[in-house]
């Protein structure tokens, strides 16, 4: 048993998932995993402590009031881990808009900026906050944080989070946000760690998961990303669009008369490479997959992400290193090697071998851009913010 635990929550669209780590010399070190599936049913809890894993089984529900489902939770974690030891937890929020500019103490008054910005991730700033107040419920004295996709692309210039529409509405805070930031966050150290020597040049890294982005990092700050105002924007993803003719949504209301709910579980949901495809969206079960329909969303996919890396390599003025992450970016060879691909014109040149393998350095001595692989580690990036946070108090 240990003296002092922290755990991590990263509330997603569909799954929770829970990161417990020992804070030991200041730094947290993680001791196990666990996810909570809530699009499958019944709900299971995937538990891996060190290298052994547990599906548990909950009898819980995934409703408005996760109290009841995270006591269960807690109960089955309780029987692995000390829980009487946590001392604090952290949370990923989506959505931060100009009100936080880093991670904070969850207290009534921050939580209530939070519950103000709903509107602007609809998607995800509920879970989020589902899950907070289900820890409150059960932890009530517990020193909680919330850590924000948004913070990091603060510094992205005024200029580049314009969109080309009324001052007005930019002022009421409709302009580009960009996501993704916490795993951005912890690549963009990471390179540090592994390669000094380019990690403050003119770097894209490629976000590649079932919601995916890329963002341009100079000297390790945000310059420009694909995701703008919401999480639907910027290259093709799982279910969702991506970049999309603001006349298509006309057409869909108007002539085609879909209601806005409509259009939304549509937006979400049912584009993307499942849209294109009509059999998945996922990138491994299409690859598997004979049928043409499949290969042209693999195909958009790549073309979307090649034409995206050549924008941002516009705004830094140049391109030192290509970085992917995220279980697409990470896992999968073939669909680094279609991009790469298509960024032959750039200097971009694959080391077969060392892409097979899913090595750190996959390009060849004579790319004129070095690319890379990094996995990514959002809970660990929100439990040393919390750790941040926690050790700031008075």
């Amino acid at each position: 048993m240990t003296d002092n635990l922290l755990l991590t929550f990263n509330a997603g669209s569909s799954t929770v998932k829970i990161g417990i780590f020992t804070v030991d010399g200041g730094r947290p070190e993680r001791i196990g995993k666990a996810v909570v599936d809530f699009g499958t049913y019944p709900l299971t809890l995937h538990l891996k402590e060190g290298p052994e894993q547990f599906e548990l089984p909950l009898k819980g529900e995934a409703g408005d009031d996760l109290a009841e489902l995270m006591d269960e939770v807690f109960r089955e974690l309780g029987t692995h881990f000390d829980l009487d030891a946590v001392t604090s937890a952290g949370h990923r929020i989506v959505h931060g808009g100009d009100v936080f500019d880093g991670p904070v103490e969850l207290t009534a008054e921050t939580l209530a900026k939070v519950q103000a910005l709903t509107d602007l991730a609809p998607l995800h700033q509920p879970q989020a906050l589902r899950m907070i107040r289900a820890v409150k419920h059960l932890r009530p004295a517990l020193f909680q944080t919330g850590s924000f996709d948004t913070t990091f692309h603060a510094t992205q210039s005024d200029l580049v989070r314009r969109l080309a529409i009324p001052r007005a509405y930019h002022n009421q805070g409709i302009k580009r946000y960009g996501f993704h930031g916490l795993s951005y966050r912890y690549v963009a150290g990471a390179l540090a760690g592994k390669a000094p020597d380019i990690a403050d040049g003119k770097i894209v890294i490629a976000h590649l998961g079932s919601g995916a982005s890329l963002c341009a990092v100079e000297n390790g700050r945000s310059r420009d990303s694909s995701m703008g105002f919401s999480t639907l924007d910027g290259i093709p993803m799982a279910t969702r669009p991506g970049w999309l003719d603001p006349g298509v949504l006309l057409h869909l209301l108007g002539p085609l008369g879909k209601s806005v709910g409509e259009l939304e579980d549509m937006l979400y949901h049912k584009c993307g490479l499942l849209g294109v495809s009509g059999v998945s969206g996922d990138t491994r079960e299409l690859i598997e997959n004979d049928g043409g329909h499949a290969r042209e969303a693999i195909d958009l996919f790549t073309l979307r992400i090649a034409g995206e890396v050549g924008r941002l390599a516009s705004t830094l003025g140049g391109l030192d290193a290509l970085v992917f992450t995220a279980g697409i970016g990470e896992n999968q060879p073939l669909i680094r090697e279609r991009i790469a691909e298509r960024l032959l014109w750039l200097g971009v040149e694959l080391d077969a071998a060392a892409n097979d393998s899913n090595a750190l350095k996959i390009s060849t001595p004579a790319s004129r851009v070095a690319v890379y692989v990094i996995p990514t580690d959002e809970e660990r990036m929100i439990a040393e913010e919390c750790l941040a946070v926690l050790n700031a108090q008075p």
